[in-house]
């Protein structure tokens, strides 16, 4: 193979549609355009949402709900997860390496789903009541 022999795939590119050029092309006079009207006419398009006049329904609809940034950022741990680390210190680093949570997340949460039987020292991490419970259980701490 050299480079002045290689080519496109077979049908991977396509001539230009010429419009607008006689009868004999099929797409002469109006261009495939139709006949008059606000599509037919050069700039005559609207924009999205549009209908016709009439409120669109983005707006006919209340608006609902709310997002903080703080909860796109937080993001829950299992103690099963804890257990599969098999690390005595866990923290934010630990997590983001192991790509339990991604390197966006700024707040970490462990809830109490499985079981822990390892000592796990957390550093810097939320915990729920019931999880903090599991793992004083099994020796570890909670910083």
């Amino acid at each position: 193979m050299q480079l002045n022999t290689i080519k496109p795939a077979e049908g991977a590119k396509r001539e230009r549609r010429r419009v607008g050029r006689g009868i004999g092309s099929g797409l002469g006079k109006t261009a495939g355009r139709g006949h008059k009207g606000q599509k037919s006419r050069t700039g005559g398009f609207h924009k999205i949402g549009f209908e016709g006049g009439q409120m669109p329904i983005q707006r006919r609809l209340p608006k609902r709900g709310f997002k903080s940034a703080a909860v796109r950022f937080r993001r829950e741990v299992t103690l099963y997860d804890l257990e599969h680390l098999g690390l005595p210190e866990v923290d934010l680093q630990v997590l983001q390496k192991a790509r339990l949570v991604q390197g966006i997340v700024k707040v970490v949460k462990v809830v109490k789903t499985g079981e822990l039987t390892k000592a796990i020292h957390l550093k810097g991490i939320a915990v729920t009541a019931g999880a903090k419970a599991a793992i004083e259980a099994a020796g570890g701490s909670v910083a």
